[in-house]
């Protein structure tokens, strides 16, 4: 369950179409799929990064039940706001994928460099995995070493087939699909975004609600 929370959490962050991802797309189409994959690359070693941050900043606060609690409500509420974002935006998208224009050729560690860079530069990305990977992981237990390396591995191998899949559609034939690849993605990712926002609320809903019922029946 670890592996497929992280592999499905990251997927969701990589179906919203960023800056990160715009222009691993528009490298990969005007130079060549390996230009946009070294630069996928980066954002995935940055992702992990901040998701690495996250982690072990939640083993340790885990521990309190009021922790849990409040990743519990907010957690929800914020997958809830993503899913509904999401929704909107493939309804009515607001920006174009760039398909015409120069784009300089560089290394392929220039462009990794590039990539960490845009991942590890977004101000609100440590935010982001310590509400949202952080309610994941208490949601699966608060599990140990092998849980939080399941979860890690899962997400970093959702991140690394993302850019093999888009640089090649993007290498072969982003420029026939444009705007549409936007709708699709955006659409997805509010599907996983939903999938993770009844998973959450109905644990916790569980795990507070229903065996703190019956703890207090006993008593």
């Amino acid at each position: 369950m670890q592996f497929t929370s992280g592999f499905l959490l990251s997927l969701s962050l990589c179906l919203d179409i960023g800056v990160a991802n715009i222009a691993m797309i528009t490298l990969a189409m005007q130079r060549g799929y390996l230009q946009g994959f070294w630069l996928g690359l980066g954002t995935c070693f940055g992702d992990l990064f901040y998701a690495i941050l996250a982690l072990a900043g939640m083993t340790v606060l885990l521990q309190y039940e009021w922790v849990r609690w409040v990743l519990w409500i907010g957690g929800s509420v914020l997958l809830v706001y993503f899913a509904l974002k999401m929704i909107l935006t493939a309804l009515h998208p607001s920006t174009g994928l760039p398909v015409s224009g120069e784009v300089v050729a560089n290394s392929g560690l220039k462009e990794f460099g590039r990539g960490v860079f845009l991942a590890v530069s977004s101000p609100t990305a440590i935010l982001w995995f310590a509400a949202v990977g952080g309610t994941l992981i208490s949601r699966s237990g608060g599990g140990g070493g092998m849980s939080a390396g399941l979860f890690l591995a899962g997400f970093f191998c959702a991140g690394v087939l993302w850019c093999v899949f888009i640089c090649t559609a993007a290498s072969q034939g982003g420029k026939l699909l444009g705007n549409r690849l936007l709708k699709y993605s955006y659409m997805a990712s509010a599907a996983i975004f939903c999938y993770f926002a009844v998973y959450v609320i109905m644990s916790g809903y569980r795990e507070f609600i229903v065996q703190g019922s019956q703890a207090m029946a006993v008593l």
